[in-house]
């Protein structure tokens, strides 16, 4: 009977270990899947541009989508544009995997901007950005979400099909070779050559001097 008893408890706190470790790891795991394409969102830069960072601007615009009800943006409270790596981009590169749970997704690293969002405006909302002067050199597309007052994804829009494959662009990073910087370094390089041979040419004459008699 004791045994019985004791098995029965046993069973009981596996049971309630596993329900709280169910529900600890899975609470606020928000994934995309789940998510609404309640936004329409636009760029800017036509599909195949190159953008220089530090540079070239994005004029980047969001208004809630159309074909959703009415009344389905009423959790919305601030909606955040981001610009996100293409699968071409992400080829081979951990760090910027696409995941499905948003904790882990690693596809939109850098944030164009963040403001609230008012239900009552139907207006399309747009805001310009320079390209940051810290983006790589990659292929890329817009993704605005919409997140509830508990800093939760309720929802998203973006620049591209659901395969990621259409209206894409390129930045190039403020890092890479520009002919500007090679004509700098040849002309660096020239005058470091002819500096040389100057002061070469001057000390040969003055060896010579000291060689010469009566001097």
């Amino acid at each position: 009977m004791e045994g019985s008893i004791n098995m029965s408890a046993n069973g009981f706190l596996l049971a309630a270990l596993f329900l709280f470790c169910f529900f600890g790891f899975s609470h606020g795991h928000i994934h995309f899947s789940s998510l609404p394409r309640s936004l329409e969102v636009t760029a800017s830069p036509k599909p195949g541009q190159v953008l220089k960072a530090g540079v070239d601007k994005i004029s980047v615009t969001w208004i809630l989508n159309g074909t959703v009800k009415s009344g389905s943006d009423s959790s919305y409270k601030t909606v955040e544009a981001k610009l996100c790596y293409a699968p071409v981009s992400q080829v081979d590169r951990a760090w910027r995997k696409t995941e499905d749970d948003l904790s882990k997704d690693k596809t939109c690293q850098f944030l164009i901007v963040g403001k609230p969002y008012n239900p009552a405006n139907k207006t399309v909302q747009k805001f310009e950005w320079t390209v940051a002067r810290d983006i790589p050199t990659g292929t890329f597309f817009v993704r605005a979400y919409a997140f509830n007052s508990a800093g939760e994804e309720v929802g998203y829009g973006q620049t591209t099909d659901n395969k990621k494959g259409t209206n894409l662009f390129q930045i190039e990073s403020i890092t890479g070779r520009h002919i500007s910087l090679d004509i700098a370094s040849v002309c660096f390089s020239a005058f470091s050559v002819l500096s040389l041979s100057g002061f070469f040419l001057a000390g040969k004459r003055k060896a010579k001097k000291a060689e010469a008699p009566g001097q």
